[in-house]
């Protein structure tokens, strides 16, 4: 079989095999739009290729792409680290994806949105869009063994930006999601006095207006004041002692101190969680993500034995089919999906990229994804419970306490829990869950920006000690952006980055795009190709046609409604944002979403070739090649081809 019998390509290199006895080992690299540019006749003799490699060409267990074993020896980069085992892989998707937004936004949003209606449009755009890109993602990774940046190169290099983009996005998302743990860490070192310091009105950052729940128990005493005057003592201790509020962001004021040191501490522990990469994560999740799971269970069974808990959870669950009119319900569902299973950052991408090739990640993205569905509705029943409690001992409708986000984690809940025996004990309880849920899902995001960045210069940052010198740099310098949100008009900024940074409009982008270069580019087959060779059998052809088809369409829906619906960011509805500080929210998403096509561009620009030569991309017909050795130990590039001996 000679090499000249195939279509134009160049020849990579020649090696020589002696342990095998044979001549020289060329390699191929293909570039073509399609597999329906080569004749029957070349088709079958690359059909004879696959089927020589299949018999030839055997995986070598634990060895990365690229990497041949006498690269230590040589100085150059280490291997690539795989998962000790698979439940360190599921452990640590489990905690990247199930996180906050699963406990304080899911539930706000159905009982918002129509109650059990809501599960309508949200289980449309689980299954068109959400378990498809996240299967997407993972299996990319798995089959590169690349992060998030270079996992495109290899695969569809004109569209490398979708990897640029991500990494934007996550870097913008680590550096305010976690001064939502900062928020956290403090309110659990306040639990540790002999009263909580929201439950009563006895301190220097309460007002004349501030009102304990006991007052507003007697409502005659209570409405015989101006009651909107008042506020009760939990939402001055968040507003007037631990945020320190100002008037707007344009007041932006000194640094809060005992914020910026429990932003160092949980930036610390990050740290520590991922430095020594995927032994040091494997590990921690082991922790990090299981016992959220026991706290939520206690927190459940304790709320559903609250009076009045059944009165919450009829007004979570409460179908309204009505709702499914209003294109908001359909949005919010969507950007909810992407948000919750953590798609479109590259973190998932670069969790499988340290699977072993043979993995089952198909089986295993199936487990996960029902978990963290699952984990969002049933963290509805502890929350609404608790709310339905709450409610009932304030005398009020559930509609006046029901809050989402930071509202539901630093008011409402610690409201409640006043209320209830043991208050010091249930709030500990709490806000450790809400750490640990936090935390895991942050160094799970930091070690994908780490993964995707270390991957795209691999010669310079994984010798010695660099990649743990540049996973400081990057805590240092995320810390130090991040202290403008723990000033007295950090909140403002806080929500200016959660409003736009990583908004539903960008993921959706995102997605978009995805979709577009693995179905469309690269080809739904060829990558369903590559996924039977990984785990033995071919998916579901309900994958495929969400990547061909039903997820693109969902991402452009979603898209064009969310800004139809778009609506300028208020705080707490009453104050209105600034222009400049407008513009300053969609240069963050822009940021991000300009990537794609301008890297589309250059990669244009730079091409001498015609547009199809332009769209080069590596067709993986037959993907051990990407961990293929011969006996002798020499491993063809993962942006190769096909090879064949003489």
């Amino acid at each position: 079989m000679k090499g000249s019998d195939f279509p134009t390509v160049p020849c990579m290199c020649s090696r020589i095999c002696p342990k095998d006895q044979r001549t020289s080992i060329e390699v191929y690299e293909v570039h073509s739009a399609s597999l329906s540019l080569f004749s029957m006749a070349q088709k079958e003799k690359l059909q004879c290729l696959k089927d020589f490699h299949k018999d030839t060409l055997k995986p070598s267990p634990g060895k990365s792409p690229g990497t041949r074993p006498e690269d230590e020896a040589e100085g150059k980069p280490p291997q690539r680290e795989k998962w000790a085992s698979k439940l360190d892989f599921l452990l640590s998707v489990a905690g990247g994806f199930v996180g906050l937004g699963n406990v304080w936004r899911f539930p706000y949003l159905c009982y918002k949105n129509g109650g059990g209606a809501f599960l309508i449009p949200y289980f449309i755009f689980l299954f068109g869009g959400g378990l498809p890109v996240f299967f997407l993602e993972v299996a990319l990774g798995q089959f590169t063994s690349e992060g998030g940046i270079t996992c495109w190169e290899k695969l569809c290099p004109i569209f490398t930006g979708i990897g640029y983009a991500s990494i934007v996005i996550v870097s913008l998302l680590n550096i305010y999601y976690i001064v939502i743990l900062a928020w956290g860490l403090y309110y659990l070192l306040q639990c540790f006095q002999r009263e909580l310091p929201w439950a009563r009105c006895r301190h220097s950052w309460n007002t004349q207006n501030c009102v304990e729940d006991t007052i507003r128990k007697n409502k005659t005493l209570w409405l015989s004041a101006n009651a909107t005057n008042f506020t009760s003592p939990v939402t001055e201790f968040w507003e007037r002692n631990v945020l320190s509020l100002s008037s707007g962001i344009d007041e932006v004021g000194e640094l809060k101190w005992d914020l910026a040191l429990c932003l160092l501490a949980v930036w610390v522990i990050c740290f520590f969680c991922i430095w020594k990469g995927v032994k040091s994560t494997g590990k921690v999740v082991y922790f990090t993500a299981t016992f959220p799971f026991l706290m939520l269970i206690v927190l459940l069974v304790r709320g559903v034995t609250l009076p009045g808990a059944a009165e919450g959870i009829k007004f979570y669950l409460y179908p309204d089919l009505s709702r499914l009119q209003d294109p908001e319900v359909w949005i919010d569902a969507g950007t909810q999906i992407f948000f919750s299973y953590a798609i479109c950052l590259g973190a998932m991408t670069s969790l499988g990229s340290y699977n072993k090739y043979k993995y089952n990640c198909y089986r295993d993205c199936l487990l996960l994804g029902g978990l963290n569905s699952g984990t969002s509705f049933v963290s509805g029943f502890a929350i609404f419970s608790v709310l339905g409690f709450m409610a009932q001992e304030q005398g009020v409708a559930i509609a006046d306490v029901a809050e989402s986000g930071p509202g539901l984690a630093f008011i409402a809940y610690p409201k409640a829990v006043t209320m209830m025996p043991l208050p010091t004990f249930w709030a500990i309880l709490f806000f450790i869950m809400l750490l640990l849920l936090g935390l895991d899902s942050q160094f799970v995001e930091v070690e994908g920006q780490i993964t995707s960045l270390v991957d795209l210069y691999p010669s310079l940052l994984r010798k010695g000690y660099r990649r743990e010198i540049f996973i400081a740099v990057i805590c240092v310098i995320s810390y130090l952006v991040g202290l403008t949100m723990v000033t007295k008009g950090g909140m403002y900024v806080f929500q200016l980055f959660d409003y736009y940074a990583a908004s539903g409009v960008c993921l959706l982008w995102v997605a978009f795009f995805e979709c577009v270069a693995v179905a469309w580019v690269y080809g739904a087959d060829n990558f369903y190709d590559a996924i039977e060779d990984m785990i033995g059998y071919r998916p579901n052809g309900w994958m495929k046609w969400s990547w061909t088809l039903i997820t693109p369409v969902l991402c452009v829906g979603c898209f064009v409604f969310s800004l139809v619906k778009y609506k300028p960011l208020t705080y707490n509805k009453v104050y209105e944002y600034p222009d400049w500080s407008i513009g300053v929210g969609w240069s963050l998403a822009l940021a991000s979403m300009i990537c794609i096509p301008m890297v589309v561009v250059i990669k244009i620009i730079q091409s001498d070739g015609s547009l199809i030569e332009v769209n080069m991309y590596h067709l993986y017909i037959y993907a051990p090649l990407a961990q293929a050795s011969c006996q002798c130990g020499t491993y063809p590039s993962i942006s190769t081809y096909f090879t064949f001996p003489y």
